[in-house]
């Protein structure tokens, strides 16, 4: 049992000269920019952001009038279509009544039975319908879109 010598380990020791000291002090960091040099940079980039921001509210601005400008143009055109599609659609109702009463005996159109509706008003007055009469003549999609109702197909 000669072979089972216990290896003795050389015990660890401070290198020659002992450690170094532990550092404790309070390292600053680096600087790269001065204060005076970060507050010229800040003041820098927002005049020349500035600069910018004005070339470009006074495009977007030029925009707007021409833009104001041009609505302001076409609104009577559009105001008229309006009217005039209005006018169109209620023409539309009164013809498909007509062939829808053809053949009832004593039916004229725009009265019940002959007799008007509205006994205070001309004749020949504009009698505006309500929103189910308007669209009454009219196809799904007219009414779908006035609504604003979106069905899936």
């Amino acid at each position: 049992m000669a072979d089972c010598v216990p290896l003795v380990k050389k015990q660890d020791l401070p290198p020659p000269g002992g450690y170094k000291p532990i550092p404790f002090k309070r390292i600053p960091a680096k600087q790269y920019f001065s204060g005076f040099a970060c507050i010229a940079g800040y003041l820098g980039i927002t005049t020349v952001s500035a600069y910018l921001y004005y070339l470009n509210c006074k495009q977007v601005k030029k925009n707007e009038i021409e833009m104001r400008s041009a609505k302001m143009a076409i609104y009577p055109m559009l105001v008229a279509e309006r009217d005039r599609e209005y006018l169109k659609q209620l023409r539309r109702n009164r013809d498909a009544e007509a062939e829808l009463m053809r053949d009832v005996p004593g039916w004229v159109v725009g009265t019940w039975y002959g007799e008007r509706v509205y006994k205070l008003l001309p004749a020949d007055a504009l009698i505006e319908p309500i929103f189910h009469e308007f669209y009454a003549h009219s196809d799904e999609k007219s009414w779908n879109n006035r609504t604003n109702l979106s069905i899936a197909c």
